[in-house]
């Protein structure tokens, strides 16, 4: 069975009720100011006032909102837009007519009040301009936040068509490094080999997964990244070691994809792989105050030997533009020598509320 159509938009009962709110007290200001002009009763001029001012609004908004439930903009277009508001007028010129006539005992005889000498016909043109012009404003209120919104599609689309553009550079970045040692490791070591390959389906599946999103949670990054050393840990053997913290509370935030491989991959190129002995690379997640901070640091080479790798490598750059394409300036990436002489990468940027 084929499910009901959904309204692009749905139904805002605050913005409901703050146009019913301007659309009353424009009604209270016009019968103020006919009494003081008149010399009348107010509560005669606001019977006569509200009562056509309300009843044209409500016919123009439900009617806007009816005619709109299938459509991304707000507002009908074209002549739709027109017969709405003269139908709102209309109805209101009738409906409040009848309302301020109940209320202050007029319609004797089949006239309405308004129509008799000193009666209230200057409150109902002036209520329905006032109608029209209250329209126009909420009309041109509502136009602006559809375009903002749209703007704000088009820059998110932009930024997310970026961040796949940047992941597209650096798959094949890891994979050609990886296939290159996979091809060193058949010849010599086909056991080590055939597990190298397993580690390798997993981590392309995970990558699969991940490609179908500019984000993904911060566990699913971890899991990457374990089948990611699982991968250089065979190449490398007892010459690599590694740990991975992550806390349960930051296991389900929202990151950019294939954010921290590119600064491990360079712990192990530039840290690591200059060492006979070879080393350890931590990667941690903390939460500090209102910020995420992801701290990659290994106790290799340092920058001291490598600071052109370290600071403005392939993978390195492509982080800090994933960061400032994600975050703008919210997110840093920052290179710190660490006390024991390796190199530590910390990136922080705002958790998501």
């Amino acid at each position: 069975m084929a499910q009901p159509a959904h309204p692009v938009h749905p139904f805002d009962t605050r913005a409901f009720a703050r146009h019913g709110l301007v659309t009353a007290a424009f009604c209270c200001l016009i019968a103020a100011g006919l009494s003081v002009s008149k010399q009348t009763r107010w509560d005669v001029q606001l019977a006569y006032s509200l009562g056509i001012g309300m009843t044209s609004w409500l016919v123009i908004e439900l009617g806007r909102q009816w005619l709109t439930r299938h459509s991304p903009i707000p507002w009908p277009l074209g002549w739709r837009g027109f017969v709405l508001t003269a139908a709102g007028v209309c109805i209101g010129f009738v409906a409040g007519t009848a309302l301020g006539d109940l209320y202050s005992g007029g319609n004797q005889g089949g006239r309405p009040r308004m129509f008799e000498p000193g009666g209230s016909m200057p409150a109902l043109v002036i209520t329905i301009f006032a109608t029209i012009g209250i329209s126009g404003f909420f009309y041109s209120r509502g136009k602006s936040r559809h375009l903002e919104a749209l703007v704000a599609l088009a820059q998110r689309d932009a930024a997310e068509a970026r961040l796949k553009l940047l992941e597209t550079q650096l798959e094949p970045h890891m994979l050609f490094n990886t296939l290159a040692n996979l091809r060193v490791l058949v010849q010599h070591d086909t056991p080590r080999a055939l597990e190298m390959l397993d580690h390798l389906n997993a981590y392309l599946r995970a990558t699969l997964s991940a490609s179908r999103s500019t984000q993904h949670p911060l566990r699913a990054e971890f899991d990457r990244l374990r089948d990611y050393l699982a991968l250089m840990a065979i190449r490398m053997g007892q010459r690599l070691a590694y740990t991975l913290d992550l806390p349960e509370d930051l296991a389900d935030h929202p990151v950019p994809t294939l954010l921290l491989q590119p600064l491990v991959e360079n712990s192990i190129t530039h840290g690591l792989e200059p060492q006979v002995a070879g080393g350890h690379i931590s990667v941690q997640a903390r939460r500090v105050g209102g910020r995420l901070v992801l701290r990659v640091s290994d106790n290799g080479a340092g920058l001291q030997t490598h600071a052109t790798p370290h600071s403005s490598g392939f993978g390195l750059a492509q982080v800090r533009e994933r960061l400032a394409t994600a975050y703008g300036a919210d997110g840093a990436l920052e290179m710190i020598a660490t006390p024991e002489g390796g190199t530590a990468a910390c990136i922080t940027f705002p958790l998501q509320k």
